[in-house]
């Protein structure tokens, strides 16, 4: 399978595993599994064939690890990222790191600053513990931008922090006095 076609497959998965699960008549549990077989075989109705290898594949090898098997490779679901509002992931609450980052573009900057930072669409806003990774998140964006969130002081505030397995730090929302421009994302 080459890059271009993984890089499809994903991109296809995202949207029925975290938006649109009925674009191919499946559904998903309460915490975003469905079973892979199913899956499989919806995909191969909608013309979108692919084997159980291609599937392993693209979710071994995804850089971001946006998919997960459970322990018995039996069903499958997206790591974080759902619009779908019913979809509970149940990650318990962790400490985050005094620091957080958010990569974004530089031409939604003054609204983030003065409104906060949102889920939009998605149920939480999500933010990485490196400033390398928030500057790629920017970059698909246009011209990226890093801010820094202070979590630290989100967390004594009573917000709550969940970190995904693939190592993603999601949160409900961010207020403005909680993030800076980051120097380091320039």
């Amino acid at each position: 399978m080459t890059e271009k076609e993984a890089t499809t497959i994903s991109k296809f998965l995202s949207l029925v595993l975290r938006h649109q699960p009925e674009t191919i008549g499946i559904t998903l549990d309460d915490a975003g599994w469905t079973d892979v077989g199913g899956l499989l075989a919806a995909l191969q109705q909608h013309g979108r064939g692919i084997s159980r290898e291609q599937l392993e594949y693209v979710v071994a090898t995804n850089s971001k690890k946006r998919f997960a098997f459970d322990d018995c490779g039996e069903r499958i679901r997206a790591q974080q990222g759902h619009s779908i509002q019913s979809v509970d992931l149940q990650y318990e609450p962790a400490v985050p790191p005094a620091i957080l980052y958010h990569g974004t573009a530089k031409y939604v900057i003054e609204s983030i600053m003065r409104d906060g930072l949102k889920p939009m669409k998605r149920q939480h806003v999500h933010l990485s513990a490196e400033v390398e990774t928030a500057i790629k998140v920017g970059q698909r964006h246009g011209k990226p931008v890093v801010l820094e969130v202070d979590a630290a002081a989100m967390h004594t505030a009573g917000a709550k922090f969940y970190l995904t397995p693939n190592g993603v730090w999601l949160t409900n929302a961010v207020a403005p006095p909680y993030l800076r421009l980051s120097e380091r994302g320039d």
